[in-house]
């Protein structure tokens, strides 16, 4: 074996330029710096004008929708700008695996903990930004301020049983000495006297206080909007963009009181805008209390739930946007790769799709088994790229990697939770194999822990809220999608998926994402029975 004419190892073919590039695009947000980020970002129903406002926002969708990418482009515009922007990253913050979950530790303690370690991981990328750059913020003005905001987040008292211990010891010394003598000899004789005496004396009193108890950290909401006040006042427009990611990191029953403190210490304040990405089936924003009030943040009131990434991109939502927005945001990044490899990238979208797949509708398959994820997408693209190698992807090559992507992935996520497994195993037997459709219906608002934990690990996909019916009047409907690793080696058999929603006609035509208005059957026959599942 040996080397041929342009670097090329006889016997052995070498993975193309593209399928290097798509092999090559990371897979998550954060091992990318900003600008690479801006230039691939690629935005989808004006979510970048709609969280642009100075509105306090809400940002849900699951891993892998791009929360961390919007983010990143979100403060990357507002610094351009010349606005001091703070992207705090939950996971990196002190211990939320450790003495936060702790249920040994009172909750009130973690809390505390908790709201501090935010407070100060606020404060040092604050300072950061105004020793950074003299000529954005007046660091002899806002370093006063910064000092009253530490100290505002840093106050701690000892609470509990006290115990005092005082010891006393004295010590006292004296000594004296006195020496007489006589002298003598045959031709004379004298007389000597010597006296030595010394007086010393030495006390020493010593005082020890011990304090045992347990020291507990406070937060005074008010010292520290007063504190952050001054210091928003004093960076340039007085206005701090403060974005939070990760937030369903926080154990869930600490999430109320971190976002009681927003609400109660950084939202009021006038200049400061807040965006917040959140798993929304991990996120607990509000404890209601009636005694005290309402702990937290009431999405609507206090701040907006104005984006929902998982709404978009779906293909079974709509074809053609989903496909339009993955053929940017692939042709984005693999530009992006294929320039810093001093490559030659294609001229245009269409161009790369004739160069990288056998044919268009192999890119539309990876559009239909990534469900509308993107990170999902680029991984099966992947896959499909060290598969295919020297050729062009085809339909097998996606099927087979869209394949792997879910046992290697989902599947081992959903069987370490047992029932989470026996629920997806009955879904595909009932829904795919029986009805040979892909999709079902759930009453809207009804909460089920096992179909959220299937939903969260990207397992089922909501295609559409708030369907009616006029059979059913007063009910809306929740449509939800089983993943395409689920029936991807069915497609080849009878039993492959014909459509969405099984409407109880053969005709593949009738298989649509639409509910009947006037058939009651067929709206029943779409509807999935949880209570039979359960055995009740």
């Amino acid at each position: 074996m040996h080397r041929g004419d342009k670097g090329k190892i006889e016997g052995v073919p070498l993975t193309s330029p593209i399928n290097l590039a798509f092999l090559r695009i990371a897979k998550r947000a954060e091992r990318q710096n900003d600008a690479t980020l801006a230039r691939t970002f690629v935005d989808f129903g004006a979510v970048i004008a709609a969280l642009s406002s100075v509105d306090h926002h809400l940002i849900y969708g699951r891993r892998g929708t791009g929360k961390t990418h919007l983010l990143t482009v979100l403060r990357a515009g507002r610094e351009k700008e010349g606005t001091v922007a703070v992207q705090l990253d939950m996971r990196n913050l002190g211990s939320t695996g450790g003495i936060y979950a702790d249920p040994n530790i009172p909750i009130s303690n973690r809390a505390t903990r908790l709201l501090i370690d935010v407070l100060a991981a606020i404060h040092g990328h604050l300072f950061e930004q105004a020793i950074a750059d003299d000529s954005k913020v007046d660091l002899g003005a806002a370093g006063k301020a910064l000092d009253e905001f530490f100290a505002a987040h840093r106050e701690v008292k000892v609470v509990g049983t006290t115990t005092v211990e005082t010891a006393t010891s004295a010590e006292n010394s004296y000594s004296a000495e006195a020496k007489v003598g006589v002298t003598a000899s045959l031709t004379s004789a004298s007389f000597e006297m010597g006296a030595n005496a010394s007086d010393a004396g030495k006390e020493a009193v010593t005082a020890k206080k011990i304090v045992t108890g347990q020291e507990v950290h406070r937060v005074n909401f008010g010292s520290v909007s007063s504190a952050l006040r001054k210091v928003v006042a004093t960076f340039p427009g007085g206005k701090l963009w403060l974005l939070i990611d990760e937030w369903s990191e926080v154990p869930l029953d600490l999430q109320p009181m971190l976002a009681d403190l927003l609400r109660r210490a950084v939202l009021p304040i006038k200049g400061v805008t807040v965006k917040i990405a959140a798993i929304e089936q991990r996120s607990k924003f509000l404890l209601p209390d009636t005694a005290v009030g309402n702990v937290g943040i009431e999405v609507g009131a206090d701040v907006s739930a104005a984006v929902n990434l998982d709404d978009f991109m779906v293909f079974d939502n709509d074809e053609q946007k989903a496909v339009e927005f993955f053929r940017s945001l692939i042709y984005a990044h693999t530009c992006a790769e294929m320039e810093e490899a001093n490559a030659v990238a294609p001229e245009s979208e269409d161009a790369l799709i004739s160069a990288a797949f056998t044919q268009a509708n192999a890119f539309e398959e990876i559009v239909r088994a990534c469900e509308g994820v993107p990170r999902d997408a680029i991984n099966i693209l992947s896959a499909a790229a060290q598969r295919a190698n020297n050729s062009t992807i085809s339909v097998g090559d996606v099927r087979t990697a869209a394949q792997t992507w879910y046992l290697g992935t989902k599947d081992a996520a959903v069987s370490a939770h047992a029932d989470a497994k026996r629920l997806l195993t009955w879904l595909v037997e009932k829904v795919i194999k029986e009805r040979r459709a892909k999709g079902f219906l759930l009453e809207a608002g009804l909460r089920d822990p096992l179909i959220d934990f299937l939903y969260d690990e990207r397992v089922l996909h909501v295609l559409r809220k708030g369907m009616s019916a006029k059979d059913k009047p007063g009910q809306r409907f929740s449509v939800y999608g089983i993943d395409y690793g689920c029936y991807v080696d069915l497609i080849s058999t009878v039993r492959a998926p014909q459509g969405v929603l099984d409407l109880g006609d053969d005709s593949v035509a009738e298989y649509s994402i639409t509910v009947p208005h006037t058939d009651l059957r067929s709206i029943r026959r779409c509807i999935l029975d949880l209570p039979e599942f359960y055995g009740v």
